[in-house]
């Protein structure tokens, strides 16, 4: 069997990191072909390095550009890398322009597309993402759900013959790399200035247009940052610093110390040092929920609705709209004492992976 895996963002990366691991362990063919789509090398090549990931077999080198543009310059540079491939799987990932380009030019020429992580919705659609999620689960042969909820999703779609439950494989990793640092095997953290990382403080990270755009929107959640009573690493992804230089807002103001994209393994050590999350990325939501730190989550809905329960990730549409005393007591609050559950399957999503694909193979079905 012939897969290739279509990965152009962080978050892909993390989560080709125990697929290809996977694939490894059989005698498939695994190709790689990384679209570019983030390019600067913190959220790129280091992951590659540090995850352990196979180099990639093609790189597109699409880059940056509007939506369109993106996506489009996927759609082309992938139509003569797959017609030549002919593989018997296009397995792509999440919910990026990557994802849906990848998508698109897979079902263009007849060649079957498995969707890892479908089934999430926000339901919010004015999020890029969404779109990209709803219109890859519907044209994909193959949907592999990482919980029940993203199941019941893709069932009320109608949707629920091609979907298999999965397990999500970004717990694979997490807890792969949780428990090589807990055993002394990582460095510490390049953790900003002035962050000391035996002593309490928030970890923080920004990116979503809702957040960054707009320049009042932007002032007041870096407003609410800085009045925190804890010190606060903000972890600059590079759309955070060109959003907020255009709008002339200094982030390193007052609890915030800024620092740069930390690799994933450095990541991980961050959080576990920390006292909390401050964040509105979909995956650090969820690493903050497995490594058992609270989390608030600055936008209005989730798709890891699990994380929600029992108060280990509250959701928090505008900081502004909160006193500050009740929005510091939150974000500083402790650890719910009783022990969340594991919604998100048992650190073998990837072996899954690839089995279910084995069985879905298109010479498999009727």
């Amino acid at each position: 069997m012939k897969v290739i895996s279509i990965v152009g963002a962080r978050p892909q990366l993390v989560k080709l990191a125990p697929v290809a691991a996977a694939f490894a362990q059989t005698d498939h063919q695994h190709v790689i072909v990384h679209t570019g789509q983030h390019y600067d090398a913190d959220l790129s090549d280091v992951f590659f390095s540090g995850l352990g990931i196979p180099d990639p077999d093609v790189h597109l080198g699409v880059g940056s550009g509007s939506h369109g543009v993106q996506t489009g310059s996927v759609l082309s540079a992938l139509d003569p890398v797959l017609e030549a491939e002919q593989p018997d799987w296009v397995l792509v990932y999440g919910d990026t322009n990557s994802t849906i380009a990848g998508a698109l030019s897979a079902v263009k020429q007849h060649l079957p597309v498995a969707h890892l992580e479908a089934g999430l919705r926000s339901f919010n659609r004015r999020m890029p993402e969404e779109h990209n999620r709803v219109l890859t689960d519907h044209c994909a042969d193959l949907l592999l759900a990482p919980t029940e909820e993203a199941m019941r999703h893709l069932a009320n779609e109608g949707l629920a013959r091609r979907a298999e439950l999965a397990g999500d494989v970004m717990v694979d990793i997490c807890l792969r790399i949780r428990d090589a640092v807990l055993a002394g095997e990582h460095p510490a953290p390049l953790l900003p200035e002035g962050i000391d990382p035996a002593k309490p403080f928030l970890l923080a990270t920004l990116h979503r247009p809702d957040n960054t755009d707009d320049p009042a929107r932007l002032a007041a959640v870096v407003g609410a940052l800085a009045a925190l009573p804890m010190p606060v690493a903000l972890l600059a992804h590079p759309r955070l610093t060109a959003r907020a230089e255009q709008h002339g807002i200094d982030l390193a103001q007052g609890s915030i110390h800024v620092g740069r994209p930390l690799p994933y393994a450095g990541l991980v050590t961050a959080v576990l040092a920390s006292s909390g999350v401050v964040t509105d990325s979909g995956g650090l939501q969820k690493e903050a929920y497995l490594l058992d730190r609270v989390c608030t989550t600055i936008r209005p809905e989730t798709e890891w609705i699990e994380t929600l329960e029992g108060g280990w990730n509250h959701l928090v549409p505008d900081p502004h709209d909160m006193a500050r005393d009740e929005w510091a007591a939150l974000v500083t609050r402790r650890a719910p004492e009783a022990p969340h559950g594991a919604p998100y399957g048992d650190g073998t999503a990837a072996q899954r992976v690839v089995k279910l694909m084995e069985q879905r193979a298109p010479q498999h079905q009727s």
